[in-house]
């Protein structure tokens, strides 16, 4: 009986350990989709410094879709959005990591925070594989000097209380026989951002200035602009914001020497605030006021005029496995004379249709129903060839689009930079 017993035991035994080795997954490296829709990605740093993977250009041939997003935060630096989604015998699993860059962070810096995080989140999927012991884990707590959130639990102190300031300037000059141009430009913008509000300032200005040369006669033409900004908006909770815009401005091309134009307005988001990374769709109202002042007499005999109105938007943005859309509307009138107004759409669509084919296509048009700021007397040839005004158009429009299909091997881990420059190139003005 014992004998028995014994050889029952060892037969269970054996055949459960050659079940357990039957469920056990092979020895595989995960292969990797890395998918940057919003922002750019330096992948040929992460192929080169993360290589106990294989990357693949097909999302369908892919164990994880590794999804990377990126939006401004008020700092000035960057918050990365990394969602990890399982695919085939991993399409259980799903995570979600963050961090946010400094607003002076330097290009290696940001790439190795990426990778940083890229490689904690694909830790379970590549100890799924069988080949966790080719990596190197340290656990040791240091001070995180690229990204915003400070070691330990201290809480932190800003000497700035959180305002960011700016200032640019830029300029360009060209010429040839016949042509020359002067381009000089300046910015400077001063906000304050937190989760609870929103405040920013902007000043820019810009002079302009061509010499076209037509046989013996110099044509010159000379616009300059100017703008100041000012946007206040405060939450109300995780769908809900107010606020307003102030602008004043003057530009010589629209043939407006001040304008002063401001618009409160409430914003409802349907998805929470939290999930601006992923998807987004608000839908924004609100009334209107500005005080125009002109430098030439208008089509309709004005010289200045005060224009009260109303603006509503609605804007839808998603970024998922299956691509990236961006599209808005938005619609606004004059209450003086319905039949000015102004109708702008956006679209900007990247989908990938299959494993290998790929769409995209951008359009900006829109109805122009609302230009009172046109001076009257027809343009001259001058004005039309050197766009030195504004001229009257009912419409806007502009589209681009591409269709990308690609066959052959789905392995892309090799980064070979050799021959990248010929050796030449040529230099336009």
């Amino acid at each position: 009986m014992t004998k028995r017993l014994l050889a029952t035991l060892l037969l269970y035994w054996f055949t459960g350990a050659v079940f357990a080795q039957s469920k056990v997954l092979p020895r595989q490296r995960i292969r990797i989709f890395l998918d940057c829709s919003n922002t750019w990605c330096d992948q040929t740093f992460i192929r080169t410094e993360f290589t106990v993977v294989d990357f693949v250009v097909d999302r369908l041939a892919a164990d994880v879709h590794v999804l990377v997003t990126a939006q401004p935060v008020g700092s000035g630096g960057e918050q990365y959005q990394l969602i990890f989604y399982g695919l085939n015998k991993y399409q259980q699993a799903k995570d979600t990591l963050r961090f946010e860059t400094l607003p002076l962070a330097t290009e290696a810096e940001r790439r190795t925070a990426l990778l940083q995080h890229m490689k904690a989140g694909l830790l379970p999927f590549i100890a799924k594989s069988g080949f966790l012991d080719e990596v190197t884990i340290t656990t040791s707590l240091k001070t995180d000097s690229l990204t915003n959130k400070p070691a330990g639990n201290a809480a932190t102190k800003d000497k700035w209380n959180y305002w960011v300031f700016r200032a640019r300037t830029n300029g360009n000059f060209s010429a040839d026989q016949n042509y020359r141009s002067r381009d000089l430009g300046g910015r400077l913008t001063a906000e304050r951002i937190t989760e609870e509000l929103k405040v920013s300032f902007t000043l820019n200005g810009n002079d302009n200035r061509n010499i076209f040369r037509v046989g013996s006669t110099d044509i010159k033409v000379s616009n300059h602009s100017l703008n100041f900004g000012h946007q206040l908006a405060r939450s109300i909770n995780q769908h809900w914001t107010y606020g307003y815009d102030v602008n004043a401005s003057q530009a010589t091309f629209t043939n407006i020497k001040s304008s002063f134009y401001f618009n409160p307005g409430i914003e409802y988001n349907v998805f929470p605030y939290k999930s601006v990374n992923s998807k987004l769709l608000t839908i924004r109202y609100g009334p209107d006021i500005r005080l125009n002042n002109y430098y030439d007499t208008t089509i309709y005999g004005k010289t200045s005029e005060w224009l009260a109105g109303h603006n509503i938007s609605v804007n839808l943005s998603l970024n998922q496995k299956w691509g990236t859309v961006s599209s808005g509307v938005s619609y606004r009138n004059f209450f003086n004379n319905w039949k000015f107004y102004n109708i702008s759409f956006n679209t900007y669509l990247d989908v990938r249709l299959t494993g290998n084919l790929s769409f995209n296509v951008y359009a900006f048009p829109s109805i122009v129903r609302d230009q009172v700021f046109l001076p009257k007397g027809d343009a001259s040839p001058d004005d039309i060839l050197s766009r030195r005004r504004q001229l009257q158009t009912s419409y806007n429009f502009f589209m681009g689009f591409g269709v990308t299909y690609r066959f052959g091997s789905i392995l892309n881990n090799f980064v070979n930079p050799r021959f990248n420059n010929n050796g030449g190139g040529v230099f336009f003005f």
